[in-house]
């Protein structure tokens, strides 16, 4: 089975060639470079939301804030047809530097709200991008690249939250490859909420975020061309489901921290599991989700204001 976790993007063209110091220098060139978009926090994409959330109660209105990660339905790239690739992501280049390497993982991130400037439906909003740093090391694989991407959201009042994006790129899975052994999710949480994944919730997620890698949607590609046994979770979604679990069993509370690592690849062939529980003082939550064999896929912790 492949080893790649939810946002990886897959090429099968030929081997990428050898990391050197030349073309290490050449992709760290993009360090410091930014990029800035304007977006409207308009309500569609927030009701998509709570709607593949498979929320019963009241929909979301302008005013209110947007709930955590609801951010990524925003500040989408919109590439041409003739840009993107035959996996559906765009090719290379741009913004983010072209690393040569074909699988590239949504890895984890840190966020913070600040919690006297939500980002609210309705707001004209901001987003100010900076490569933080590009980095090489050598893997039991072959080699991986990771980047740092560190974003900020403002509306009119001011900051309303920052982002580090943790970005990885790594070689092909070789034929025979052994997948790392499964790690097991601690069981017996205060909170859980089982998950049914389909094609249908994939799709709609895939919409919302204007995402177009194939594995997510297209179960021919996915299990023919890449590979895996069926479509892929995306990881952004999982992480929105650990956060919405936290608002959903505490609500009124403002979270102002999540931090979250992607672990393992969970499909939808299987029912998967989202858990959380607060710790002592309770303001700080563990979170973390695991696939229908107990297997940890995604652990996150999160800080309430």
């Amino acid at each position: 089975m492949p080893r790649m976790t939810a946002d990886q993007e897959v090429s099968n063209a030929a081997a990428a060639p050898a990391l050197d110091a030349a073309l290490l220098a050449h992709l760290q060139s993009w360090q410091g470079r930014t990029e800035t978009c304007a977006d409207t926090i308009t309500l569609a994409p927030l009701r998509g939301l709570a709607a593949t959330l498979d929320h019963a109660g009241p929909m979301p209105e302008n005013g209110k804030p947007v709930p955590p990660l609801g951010h990524w339905l925003y500040f989408l790239p919109h590439h041409r047809q003739s840009e993107l690739g035959p996996d559906g992501h765009a090719r290379r280049g741009g913004f983010l530097p072209p690393v040569p390497l074909p699988r590239r993982m949504w890895a984890g991130g840190r966020l913070q709200w600040a919690p006297e400037n939500p980002l609210r439906a309705g707001d004209q909003a901001q987003r100010r991008s900076r490569i933080v740093s590009v980095t090489h090391k050598r893997g039991r694989t072959g080699d991986l690249v990771f980047v740092l991407v560190r974003h900020e959201v403002h509306n009119a009042r001011g900051l309303c939250l920052t982002e580090e994006h943790d970005i990885v790129y790594r070689a092909a899975a070789q034929p025979g490859e052994p997948a790392p052994e499964p790690v097991s999710a601690e069981q017996g949480a205060l909170w859980r909420r089982d998950i049914q994944p389909n094609d249908v919730m994939l799709f709609r997620y895939s919409a919302l975020t204007f995402n177009g890698h194939r594995i997510h949607y297209d179960r021919r590609y996915a299990t023919e061309i890449e590979g895996y046994p069926g479509l892929v979770v995306h990881g952004p979604l999982i992480a929105t489901l650990l956060t919405d679990l936290a608002c959903c069993q505490l609500p009124g509370a403002f979270m102002r921290r999540f931090a979250f690592k992607a672990v393992r690849p969970t499909f939808d062939l299987h029912p998967f599991a989202i858990h959380g529980e607060p710790q002592a003082d309770g303001r700080c939550l563990r979170l973390w989700a695991s696939d229908h064999e107990g297997a940890l896929t995604m652990q996150a912790s999160a800080e309430l204001a």
